[in-house]
């Protein structure tokens, strides 16, 4: 896929494997792997850091294949769910690290495009998540009071 700025193509990155089979070598039964999720989440660790966790700890390469489901889907069930989106509070976390290295270095305009993008990127999920009610109609991102949603 195409990058959205750069008009160039992404290097290719590792892929999962195709088969969407359970391993034969994995000795989690289905309710463990559900107990171990909603341990992980109740350490406020976030559905990707949970898989990576699970993957290099547990030895389960993935979740979902064995329950049938994702780890999102599970955490919503359980009531586990943050209240905002992995993928937003991640961007937010970006921009905040964006804004306190321009305020050291005031000329680096690379870093103010970045902050553009980022900032675009922010908006533009915003408002996905207000059309999919996962955020309220009401929120809004406010650059300036960035730092207040990070916490």
């Amino acid at each position: 896929m195409a990058r959205m700025y750069s008009r160039k193509k992404g290097k290719a990155g590792s892929t999962k494997p195709s088969k969407k089979a359970i391993p034969s070598w994995m000795r989690y039964k289905p309710k463990e792997i559900e107990l171990l999720i909603v341990k992980l989440a109740k350490e406020e660790l976030t559905p990707s850091q949970i898989g990576l966790h699970l993957r290099d700890v547990y030895g389960i390469p993935d979740a979902g294949v064995v329950l049938k489901k994702k780890i999102t889907q599970l955490l919503k069930e359980k009531n586990l769910t943050q209240a905002m989106p992995e993928d937003l509070a991640s961007l937010i976390k970006r921009a905040i690290l964006i804004k306190k290295h321009m305020e050291q270095n005031k000329k680096d305009m690379s870093a103010k495009r970045g902050l553009q993008l980022t900032e675009s990127k922010i908006n533009r999920l915003v408002k996905y998540y207000k059309k999919t009610k996962r955020l309220p109609m009401d929120w809004k991102y406010d650059p300036g009071n960035v730092r207040l949603f990070a916490e």
